[in-house]
């Protein structure tokens, strides 16, 4: 008889792979380190005889023996990632309500594909948004008015269970021809004479505020609002300011060569970065429908959005 070393945990990370394109994002997606996970993949070529990719193509291309296993993979995961749900469902109850409120206006761009993706997977858990932007998302939560909050910063203070998704990095947006693209990265000092252009929040929500120029003392020369990520790249576009922005979010109008982009420095040197956290309250944090949620929601958010780190 032969016994295959073939598991379940190669499978998804054959899938990883393919879904991130390198070893290391693989590695990071699943929580382990390169080296465990190129300790896998060895223990396969070995058993099998056979290369699973070409290791100097970039994305990876598959060989023969690679993409048999990633067929596999397609037709054995689904399965029995619908029977563990299957099996939540009768240890926990079919039903339940997940109502979401967002302090981020540009979360929409990877919430509505990550909802999407979870109501395929529990179409009896009722999915809504809470309409409008809420400076204060977790006193909804609290109040019972939603089961979920998409928020930049834990409070320890705050009686929620937090649940991290991802960090990010915000570039400055300067105008193309802009004077201050000369400089390699932007610090708190660039900003002192221009106009700043954000979205109509407290300053305290604003990382660039907090981070940058609050540390540094600095104030921009005139500050501008507007509510659409759109119309702030408009307004950049054309002259009319600068703006600091998720470069997840505006990675296809840099793409096209609309505005451009330059790194940020915070008063410690490194560059401004964001975070975003999931708070509910600890009886929604045990139904297993939202342990789903928020897996699902970290690998569609780490596979589509560029540039981004799994905290």
């Amino acid at each position: 008889m032969v016994l295959s070393v073939l598991e379940m945990r190669h499978l998804r990370t054959l899938a990883a792979l393919r879904a991130t394109g390198s070893l290391v994002r693989a590695a990071q997606l699943l929580n382990l380190t390169q080296s465990a996970l190129s300790h896998q993949i060895k223990l396969l070529e070995d058993h099998f005889g056979a290369a699973l990719f070409e290791r100097k193509s970039v994305p990876p291309q598959f060989s023969h023996a690679g993409l048999r296993l990633l067929e596999l993979a397609d037709a054995a995961l689904p399965l029995v990632e619908a029977a563990e749900r299957d099996l939540a469902r009768l240890s926990s109850g079919k039903s339940g309500q997940l109502r979401i409120v967002v302090e981020c206006h540009t979360c929409f761009d990877w919430l509505m594909p990550a909802m999407d993706a979870f109501r395929q997977r529990w179409p009896e858990v009722e999915l809504d948004i809470v309409s409008g932007f809420h400076a204060d998302p977790i006193a909804l939560v609290l109040q019972g008015r939603a089961e979920v909050a998409i928020v930049s910063e834990r409070d320890p203070a705050e009686t929620v269970d937090y649940h991290a998704l991802f960090r990010f990095e915000i570039v400055a947006l300067l105008a193309n021809g802009h004077a201050l693209t000369r400089h390699s990265h932007l610090a708190a000092e660039h900003f002192a004479d221009q106009t700043l252009i954000t979205y109509p929040v407290p300053d305290e929500m604003l990382d660039i505020v907090r981070q940058v120029l609050q540390p540094a003392g600095v104030q921009p020369a005139q500050r501008r609002t507007t509510e659409l990520t759109i119309a702030m790249l408009q307004l950049v576009a054309s002259g009319r300011g600068i703006a600091a922005l998720p470069l997840w979010a505006v990675q296809g109008y840099l793409e096209r060569g609309y505005v451009s982009a330059r790194p940020i420095r915070t008063t410690g040197s490194a560059r401004l970065t964001g975070e975003l956290h999931l708070a509910c309250s600890a009886a929604t944090s045990g139904q297993s429908w939202l342990a789903d949620f928020v897996h699902s929601t970290r690998h569609s958010c780490f596979t589509s959005l560029p540039e981004i780190e799994l905290l």
